[in-house]
């Protein structure tokens, strides 16, 4: 079966395209970096002739409020006109938990506009939001800091791995199409500060972590549940402390 990984290069999606060639599939790991331009259509057509799934794992380059939402809903667009016109048989799109529960976090609203996009466009998709990668802790961490202090807003968090994130994707796409979202998480489940500072501890910084009622996540609010499951979830095999562990060895 031809699969196209769009941002195929990326975190998730160079993880994805390995498991999707090592279960015997032809892959095709797509980026502008290789002719395949998402915001600009360039390469779309060719790459996705005779392709039956699509596997969409793309980030914006920009966090900004209007260049994130610029590039989600363009880049979606030309990408599902693209599938329809190639007959594509199944969308798989990667979102986040609680897209739709904090309205005043950008990314987050980037990310509802797109998967509108692909519930509209008629493909058969399945769309799977995880929740936050615990690649992306210590840069959580970093743009947290306040006076040397990180300062993090109040609530749960729930981090998964990238390779559960991929494995997960990867049998999604080579599944039938569900027709909605799912969510997956990883096992572990602990205030946001208390997640962040054990990252911290594990890696040898000291900076103090606190949770502070204040803070924000990427500009949205954060109340007890805005980054957790809240119903049933697919929840991935790497714990915490087994990703730090590994973390450290790297």
């Amino acid at each position: 079966m031809k699969i196209v990984v769009i941002g195929g290069s990326g975190l998730i999606g160079s993880r994805t395209v390995i498991l999707l060639r090592d279960a015997g599939h032809e892959v095709l790991a797509a980026s502008p970096s290789t002719g395949v331009n998402t915001l600009t259509g360039e390469g779309l057509s060719e790459a996705l002739a005779g392709a039956e799934v699509v596997v969409d794992v793309a980030n914006s380059p920009s966090f900004e409020p209007k260049a994130v939402l610029a590039f989600f809903e363009t880049s979606g667009r030309n990408l599902l006109e693209a599938e329809r016109a190639a007959s594509v048989r199944h969308h798989v799109t990667l979102s986040i938990v609680g897209t739709d529960r904090m309205p005043d976090n950008a990314y987050f609203q980037a990310k509802v506009a797109q998967e509108k996009l692909v519930k509209d466009s008629g493909v058969p998709f399945s769309i799977v939001r995880a929740t936050q990668f615990m690649e992306f802790l210590g840069a959580i961490a970093d743009t947290s800091v306040v006076d040397g202090t990180v300062r993090l807003p109040e609530g749960l968090f729930q981090p998964i791995a990238a390779d559960d994130v991929a494995s997960i994707v990867a049998e999604t796409a080579t599944g039938t199409p569900r027709g909605e979202h799912f969510d997956i998480a990883g096992p572990n489940r602990a205030p946001f500060d208390r997640i962040v500072a054990r990252y911290l501890k594990a890696i040898g910084d000291d900076r103090p972590v606190v949770s502070d009622p204040q803070a924000r996540y990427f500009g949205g609010t954060v109340v007890e549940t805005s980054l957790v499951p809240l119903g049933e979830a697919r929840i991935g095999r790497i714990s915490l402390d087994g990703w730090l562990r590994g973390h450290r060895s790297t």
